[in-house]
């Protein structure tokens, strides 16, 4: 699927971080999720997605020179598209051992990157530091959506770009996180990080300070030799499989197996032979006012 939106917004409201809901302790839950993207490997399952970070650096047409953030960058599939286009890049995330995976990549290729810890919802640069924002399936993650997208927005220049790569809650991942859900229920008050794949959250959350907002929507291949061999991979590799598995007693455990079993194989377009699901994502382009 390969569908465009384009939203030209007039809005001239000030953007800011919408309040807390009372008695959530999003420090906690921000810890658990450091915790759990800390936990297996990330890495692995982050360089098949190497192909999401070249198509972000060509949507938001990331240039030789320009300045660039990569939030919550993971192992650096946007951080290295971006330095592989001569930009001047920073790439964050508040796991250090991912950074680290991505350091070792940047200079096995001998590009120019700086790397350092920071926290989606509390960038520490100063406003309109950077040409160009960019994050694939990272800052959808934050547990408090509205901060993270006013630190987007209040790091890059006017006339800048953000640039973001986020799961749909109609795709493949938007329901994994469901099947998943139903075992291990998300904590109380936070909203799914699917949302951030929804073309009308995306108005919500950037609109008011957006002179432009593009949205497309793409399909990822995970590609693997079967349902089984995903589940492996997921379940060593992957933070949120990885957790879920390991708070289910085994009875539960095997019911979780089953579900995302039945998953990818309704959603399979390889046959018997392999396994290749396409996994939705939105692609989006925002121009800062």
């Amino acid at each position: 699927m390969n569908l465009e939106l384009n939203v030209r917004t007039s809005n001239t409201s000030t953007m800011a971080p919408a309040a807390a809901p009372a008695n959530v302790d999003f420090n906690a839950i921000k810890q658990r999720q450091q915790a759990t993207w800390a936990s297996g490997d990330f890495a692995i399952i982050g360089t098949t997605l190497q192909i999401v970070g070249e198509s972000l650096a060509e949507a938001v047409d990331v240039r030789a020179g320009e300045a660039v953030l990569d939030v919550a960058a993971g192992n650096g599939n946007a951080t290295l598209a971006a330095a592989r286009r001569f930009a001047s890049v920073t790439s964050t995330d508040y796991v250090p051992h991912l950074l680290e995976k991505g350091e070792a990549r940047a200079k096995a290729e001998g590009l120019d990157v700086q790397f350092q810890v920071a926290d989606a919802e509390a960038l520490p640069f100063d406003d309109a530091s950077f040409d160009v924002v960019l994050s694939t399936f990272g800052a959808m993650f934050t547990p408090e959506h509205h901060k993270a997208a006013h630190e987007l927005m209040r790091v890059v220049r006017s006339g800048g770009r953000i640039g973001m790569a986020n799961w749909t809650p109609e795709g493949f991942i938007g329901q994994l996180f469901r099947v998943i859900g139903a075992y291990v229920p998300p904590p109380a008050g936070t909203k799914s990080p699917a949302l951030w794949g929804s073309e009308p959250r995306i108005v919500e959350l950037f609109g008011p300070e957006a002179i432009d907002i593009r949205c497309v929507r793409r399909d990822f291949n995970f590609r693997y030799r079967s349902a089984a061999h995903w589940i492996e991979v997921f379940r060593n590799f992957y933070g949120p499989t990885h957790k879920a598995y390991a708070a289910l007693d085994p009875a539960r455990q095997a019911g979780l197996t089953k579900d995302i079993t039945a998953l990818l194989e309704g959603l399979n377009v390889a046959g018997s032979s392999s396994l290749v699901v396409p996994g939705e994502y939105l692609e989006l382009v925002i121009t800062k006012k």
